[in-house]
């Protein structure tokens, strides 16, 4: 079954941690759900950038169009593994995504944080 969403209205976690709900309208306004498995959910997370590009390159027809979150904070702390570091990239907005760092790699990134961006193109979005 197809439903196109007009606007999505809630989005709540079960009672028991073991799903997320989004609630929605759609194009007719009624009103509509659908629940996820906490298994599902970051299968879905992980989904939808990728999504949300190529749906741009589509539209657009460039296929160097990328989707970029204007980072407004970051925190840097250690996992309870100590061969790896977790940083948390945050939006203005609220939106948080972590990622842990294995040790190799955090040099490799403060290397290349550190190092001049060669020339290139600019391009308004």
């Amino acid at each position: 079954m197809e439903i196109k969403v007009r606007q999505l209205t809630t989005c709540e976690v079960a009672s028991d941690g073991g799903a997320i709900s989004l609630g929605f309208e759609d194009v007719s306004g009624n009103p509509a759900a659908v629940s996820v498995s906490l298994n599902q959910v970051g299968a879905l997370i992980m989904t939808l950038p990728g999504l949300l590009e190529a749906a741009l390159k589509v539209r657009y027809g460039d296929q160097s169009l990328r989707y970029a979150y204007p980072l407004a904070s970051w925190v840097l702390e250690q996992s309870t593994d100590t061969t790896q570091r977790i940083i948390t990239l945050e939006t203005e907005d609220g939106f948080k995504v972590r990622f842990s760092i294995p040790r190799d790699e955090q040099s490799l990134l403060g290397e290349a944080l550190t190092q001049p961006m060669p020339e290139m193109t600019v391009r308004p979005n």
